[in-house]
């Protein structure tokens, strides 16, 4: 039966968020900075908000071999497309987050789920995915005064005219409505 180590599945150096540390070797202190636009992967968003597949994304990372691994440090910019959690209006913003990762040497200096590094290789993917979700707005809106849409006829309140409403009678007290004289007669002027 093969070990835990034959199973792992190894990286794709030429995938596009997989990123070589073949110049900073294992020694502590060396470090580089790179700067790179990738195509963003699938699925990055929450339900009302994301960033689309394979928009540039801008990262500027700095790479740096520490004593347990390589510690990556940097920011990320993407487009974020979606739509309005009010009125459902198109959505267009950006993302700017900054993350810190540890990219251990071996499994045994890591804690259980530390990310380790495939050889010379690391994957930022899983890191930069990371980041960008836990920062989505979960009901993304248009505009801080967007005041949604008519909950009766839902036409977006925006667009309707000033003073826009509709009487609504509660079909449990509409037959009641008659009941009651237009001057009621037990009082005394």
């Amino acid at each position: 039966m093969p070990n835990e180590s034959e199973m792992t599945q190894h990286l794709d150096p030429r995938a596009p968020w997989v990123i070589s540390t073949h110049d900073l070797g294992r020694r502590p202190g060396s470090m580089r900075r790179v700067n790179l636009a990738l195509p963003a992967p699938a699925d990055i968003g929450v339900e009302m908000i994301g960033v689309p597949k394979d928009v540039d994304v801008e990262l500027d990372i700095r790479l740096e071999a520490v004593m347990e691994g390589v510690l990556v440090t940097g920011t990320a910019q993407a487009p974020l497309r979606g739509e309005c959690a009010r009125c459902l209006e198109p959505v267009i913003s950006r993302s700017e987050v900054g993350f810190q990762e540890l990219f251990f040497y071996s499994a045994e200096d890591a804690a259980e789920g530390d990310p380790l590094l495939d050889g010379e290789l690391l994957d930022l993917e899983p890191v930069f995915r990371d980041a960008v979700v836990l920062t989505l707005p979960l009901s993304p809106v248009c505009g801080e005064d967007c005041a949604g849409l008519c909950a009766e006829c839902g036409v977006r309140l925006a667009d309707a005219e000033p003073g826009h409403g509709h009487e609504v009678i509660d079909a449990r007290w509409a037959k009641l409505q008659g009941l009651v004289p237009e001057h009621n007669n037990d009082q005394e002027s």
